[in-house]
């Protein structure tokens, strides 16, 4: 086995290395070639978690995405038809590209590509940054080697984003953004050079030609980052914003609530699920201190998709119902909180925390992510086969959720005081002045 291959296995999830065989199997069946490469391989080889697979296929890849589809049951959530690429989600929550090996030209800058099919090393070569232009063969007669035709692997050791060709900020103005974002995850420095063609593409301005279609795609990508209010400060600071948002400008421009919004996202599980859910309560907060006007604007002017804008247009009206079900002074036992919280959406989730001001709301949220589920976690299968109701008959759910309230409720055994020693009496809390007073 390839010692990248073994590294890659090592870094990806089950349901992540089922993808692979997916797509290693639905390419074999089509006889082309696939690789693995983007953003997955330089998050491998940079030592960070891999977030989304990244495809790229020597042939039909769009026919390739079809199978994998209808083998796996995932789902196509966009394509490209010029760029031959799709968009995946498979059931176990995992996403994943497909795309065709390709070539693009530029006739001008800013402009809709002319795509060609082209080898992988073409491919490669026409991408954004080096550290994007490692790539690594699924395929069995090379299955395990890796493709790094412009010396990305050592760019990612040094941990410099390097540009792959001098032209590439006015071919596509678009990778400004992208370069924003890459230095605040990775925290890589910038190349000297890389560093001068930035500052001449700035100069010309080329960043007034990225359409707002591509500005709202990477506001999305934006919401899922770590750190998604130094990206927007660092778009700010290079006067990004102002192009596509200038609403957002001053006092209006709420870094504060995005910090306090980005600490809060780290309370969910950080899974693809919960990810894709930031966008709503991202540009919820992202736009607090706007009129309802200045936030139809904002739409408007980024072309933002109706399923986007209805994610926060409409996300606080769900979240109020999350809210009144967690204040209800009827919840006694921990089961009960686990019931509601459930079911409910992870953006609904995140907009309670961030905005509501009751502090049993508050406490009761908390508490389901820090000790709630992760004791449902806790249960081995073992556990849960040793309920007597047989699975798949209509009253294994029932008995099933039964047994997971038992287990949230019931209350951890008293230590017994040692012989002759003394229990502490509970220290006597006294109420501040202000609330004897009320």
């Amino acid at each position: 086995m390839s010692d990248y291959i073994y590294m890659l296995e090592n870094h990806l999830s089950a349901d992540q290395n089922r993808v692979v065989q997916e797509v290693q199997a639905a390419a074999g069946q089509a006889n082309v070639n696939v690789f693995l490469t983007g953003g997955a391989m330089r998050d491998m080889l940079a030592g960070f978690r891999i977030r989304d697979l990244d495809f790229v296929v020597e042939g039909p890849a769009l026919k390739v995405a079809k199978a994998v589809s209808d083998r796996a049951g995932a789902t196509i959530t966009s394509s490209d038809d010029n760029r031959k690429s799709a968009e995946l989600l498979f059931p176990s929550g995992v996403t994943a590209q497909i795309a065709m090996s390709r070539q693009e030209k530029y006739a001008r800058s800013g402009g809709k590509p002319q795509v060609s099919p082209a080898t992988i090393q073409e491919d490669l070569r026409g991408r954004d940054f080096t550290c994007n232009a490692v790539a690594l063969s699924l395929n069995r007669a090379s299955r395990g080697l890796l493709l790094d035709p412009m010396n990305g692997l050592a760019d990612i050791d040094r941990r410099e984003l390097r540009s792959v060709s001098a032209y590439g900020f006015y071919d596509d103005p678009s990778r400004l953004l992208r370069l924003i974002r890459l230095r605040v995850r990775l925290g890589f420095t910038l190349e000297a050079r890389t560093e001068m063609q930035v500052s001449n593409a700035r100069e010309a301005e080329v960043e007034k030609l990225i359409p707002p279609r591509v500005f709202a795609e990477e506001m999305r990508r934006i919401a899922a980052e770590d750190a998604p209010s130094e990206i927007i400060k660092g778009l700010d600071d290079v006067g990004v914003l102002k192009l596509f948002l200038p609403a957002l400008a001053g006092a209006k421009l709420n870094l504060a609530g995005l910090a306090k919004f980005e600490k809060l996202a780290h309370l969910l599980p950080d899974e693809a699920r919960t990810r894709a859910a930031r966008l709503g309560p991202f540009l919820w907060v992202l736009t607090e201190k706007l009129t309802a006007k200045e936030k139809q604007a904002l739409i408007k002017s980024v072309e933002l998709p109706k399923a986007d804008a209805d994610a926060f247009q409409k996300l606080e009206v769900r979240a109020k119902k999350l809210e009144t079900a967690l204040r209800s002074a009827r919840i006694r036992k921990p089961s009960q909180v686990y019931q509601i919280v459930t079911p409910a959406a992870p953006d609904e989730m995140l907009l309670v925390l961030y905005r509501s001001a009751l502090k049993p709301v508050q406490e009761r949220l908390r508490s389901y992510f820090q000790k709630y589920l992760p004791a449902v976690q806790e249960i081995t299968p073992e556990e849960f086969a040793a309920i007597e109701v047989k699975p798949g008959t209509p009253k294994y759910q029932k008995a099933r959720d039964q047994f997971v309230a038992n287990r949230l409720d019931r209350r951890p055994p008293k230590k017994p005081a040692d012989e002759g020693e003394e229990i502490a009496p509970a220290p006597v809390v006294q109420e501040p002045m202000l609330a004897r007073r009320k």
